[in-house]
């Protein structure tokens, strides 16, 4: 731990990378950022690109910071530099704290995981002394909610300025376990150079400090917001932000590594300060397919052998006979003509067919005759059989005008119950024909269910582990003691990226933050993800389930059309139509694989282009066999109640329905348990069979179940959010929940 405090800001490690975060619109963060800049003996390096960042080295402390500030109402700028910072500087207004837009950017920001941070006030000179005090008392109690045991650092002198440096120098770094396992790097420079084939894509050169782990030249990068991309090399120039400019930082790696020089890739050309680290090696490098190509012959019949060729010929050379034909006759026609032998042979077998028609006519004659005399013989006890049956089925289906009222009756009270998972039956269609992919299950929790049947289309573009907690842990534990060739932490890199749209560089060029991630092996092919997730108590708007979210996943964001369904530790999950605010829930899309664990954050987009946080939780697993189950519920009513039978109707219209549901359970509302025992009448009534009487107010249930999959939406492009509208303070809220 000390060791690890010591080189951060060291000559040895990466600087002090320290993100300025704005959460009040009042707030001075341009006059704290100048006054930063006026250190005593503080050599200042001004940031390439358009974000307004600075680098601060102070020899005689032996420290080094960069700051970054975070544009003002960039929800993805924040978030994205958030990923990567060593220590967040919030900047607060000495009277109301933060306001909406800065508690909205808190929200994202714990719910992604916050990094260190530091409290400044900048202002608040102005006021008398009695109200400053006042005002700092008040604004110290409200922040307790956000930031427990927090101190304040006012801003408004360099000694304060000292002393919060060496705050952020000095405390304890919060380690986010998404990116301690991965390289990753905040570009201070960038220059893009056009390919030969098309100015729109390109090499992107990006210079910055490599943090996390050794960078390997071989492994992709993510470039978030943009997507994943390979590396051509990577380049050690000077270091920019070195505290002894003597010394040359460069030559010292190029001792330690391996230079790889060809001069026949332009390396003669490069300047003779900058030297190439590694090269790509094609045979290790990373593949950047994401999806399995389906091959749509994979599930049919495979090319007959030799042998089953050979077999063939010879059964058509033994069924080869010679026949006279006319000259001029084909083979289709020979074959059509019959020897003399063969039609005597065929008139044998026709006498013969003939003769078993005979038999079997004069057998059927004399058994209807047995019959009709029998029927004779008992023709009273038929008839009233007969005769009683229909008018049964007739005096029963006289009624059914009034039923027709009181069903409409019914669907206007249950409209107000809003009961989950039941609908109507339809009258149009057939339920057999509407539910035909649904099933019953005895049992939802012990029933069982293959996870390999019916799967669809798109599950065959996926990827799939064998065991993916025994990969995860193999994986880490080859991070964490082998050694990796490569870039180490703290070294200033230049890294040629291949096949970079010219998009990225125009963003650089605006002054949003360029962050890369290396990724790990097999980040980059889609599979099933499921997140674990809960409600977030500041939006209440209903999310219906397929309803395009946008997910800030770890170190990537990217649009989808989750499935929501019940977190439980049985093989089956229950799914639900609605985010639910009061339980967690698992959301699972198709989406490149993460290894846990990772934050995720769940957006929905507005009309007006702004993104509301609906949902906070963490990568659960990588999974595509997690059965997500819908679940159909078909109501019906008693209208007959008997000791442990009764007559139930609306659950069905028809009687071949019932016949067809027949072996599926029935529940009611009251806990009874029974089954369907016969239809009465045509028009869906049936005598039903519980395990003890019904209340007349109870209600008569039938559970159908079905296996339901994600769609394939995924979309790695998201459109900037629109900048939050900024209200009034957010602090007084606060002070009346804790009055």
């Amino acid at each position: 731990v000390l060791a690890e405090k010591r080189s951060l800001g060291s000559r040895d490690g990466p600087p002090h990378l320290v993100v300025v975060v704005l959460l009040h619109s009042r707030a001075a963060a341009r006059d704290s950022l100048c006054l930063l800049q006026r250190q005593d003996s503080a050599v200042v390096r001004a940031d390439e690109g358009g974000a307004g960042g600075f680098a601060l080295l102070c020899p005689r402390l032996k420290q080094r910071w960069r700051f970054v500030p975070a544009q003002a109402g960039d929800l993805h700028a924040v978030l994205d530099l958030a990923k990567v910072a060593d220590s967040l500087l919030f900047i607060l207004d000495p009277v109301d704290g933060w306001d909406s837009a800065g508690e909205h950017c808190l929200s994202c920001l714990f719910a992604q995981g916050l990094p260190s941070y530091a409290l400044a006030v900048p202002g608040g000179t102005d006021l008398p002394p009695k109200k400053r005090i006042d005002a700092r008392k008040r604004l110290s109690k409200s922040i307790e909610k956000r930031f427990p045991e927090a101190k304040l650092f006012p801003l408004n002198t360099e000694q304060e300025c000292s002393l919060l440096l060496r705050h952020l120098s000095s405390q304890k770094q919060r380690h986010l376990a998404f990116r301690d396992r991965r390289a990753h790097l905040l570009a201070r420079a960038a220059e893009f150079v056009p390919s030969q084939d098309s100015d729109l894509v390109g090499t992107l050169k990006v210079s910055g400090f490599v943090r996390g782990q050794t960078l390997n030249v071989n492994s992709l990068v993510h470039i978030v917001g943009h997507g994943d991309f390979q590396l051509s090399q990577v380049d050690a120039p000077p270091d920019p932000l070195s505290l002894n400019p003597r010394v040359v930082k460069g030559q010292k790696r190029s001792q330690d590594m391996e230079i790889q020089d060809d001069s026949g890739n332009g390396a003669d050309e490069m300047e003779e300060d900058v030297k190439v680290l590694m090269k790509a090696d094609p045979s290790k490098q990373e593949s950047l397919q994401s999806e399995v190509v389906p091959d749509p012959m994979e599930g049919e019949q495979t090319w007959p052998t030799e042998e089953e060729l050979q077999e063939a010929e010879d059964s058509l050379k033994a069924d080869r006979r010679v026949v006279k034909v006319p000259k001029g006759t084909s083979k289709y026609q020979a074959a059509w003509i019959v020897d003399d032998g063969e039609e005597g042979t065929e008139k044998d077998d026709d006498d013969d067919e003939d003769d078993d028609m005979d038999d079997d006519l004069m057998e059927e004659a004399v058994s209807q005759e047995g019959e009709s005399s029998e029927e004779e013989a008992g023709e009273e006890e038929s008839e009233t059989m007969t005769v009683s049956e229909c008018l049964r089925d007739e005096q029963y289906d006289e009624k059914m005008e009034e039923d027709e009222q009181m069903l409409e009756r019914y669907k206007q009270e249950r409209m107000d119950e809003m009961f989950p998972d039941e609908v109507d039956t339809p009258r149009d269609v057939p339920a057999r024909v509407r539910f035909q992919k649904y099933r019953g299950l005895k049992s939802f929790r012990t029933s069982p269910w293959d996870p390999k049947e019916n799967l669809p289309r798109d599950y065959a573009r996926i990827f799939q582990f064998q065991d993916f907690s025994r990969t995860k842990k193999n994986l880490f534990r080859q991070i964490e003691k082998e050694e990796t060739e490569g870039a180490s932490v703290g070294w200033y890199v230049t890294l040629h990226v291949c096949n970079v749209p010219v998009s990225v560089m125009e963003s650089f060029k605006e002054g949003k933050p360029l962050v890369l991630f290396s990724l790990l092996p097999h980040e980059q092919k889609m599979s099933v993800l499921n997140f674990l997730v809960r409600r977030h108590p500041g939006n209440s708007e209903p999310v219906r389930a397929k309803e395009e979210l946008i997910f800030h996943c770890g170190f990537r964001r990217f649009r989808a059309s989750p499935l929501f369904s019940q977190h439980t530790s049985a093989d089956k999950h229950k799914l639900e139509r609605f985010l639910r605010p009061d339980a967690a829930l698992v959301v699972t899309v198709y989406a490149p694989i993460t290894f846990p664990p990772a934050s995720v954050l769940l957006f929905k987009q507005r009309s007006n282009g702004m993104h509301d946080l609906i949902a906070t939780g963490s990568l659960l697993s990588v999974d595509p066999d997690r059965i997500v189950i819908k679940r159909l519920v078909l109501s019906g009513h008693p209208f007959k109640i008997f000791t442990k039978t009764a007559v139930v109707r609306y659950m069905f219209f028809n009687r071949e329905d019932v016949m067809w549901f027949k072996p599926v359970e029935l529940r009611t509302k009251w806990g009874r348990r029974g089954h369907i025992k016969e239809p009465l009448g045509t028009h869906g009534h049936m005598k039903c069979h519980f395990d003890g009487q019904l209340k007349s107010q109870d209600t008569v249930l039938l559970n159908l179940y079905k296996r339901v999959f994600p769609k394939w939406t995924y979309d790695p492009h998201v459109p900037e959010p629109v900048p939050w509208v900024r209200s009034e303070s957010a602090l007084p809220e606060h002070e009346e929940e804790m009055e």
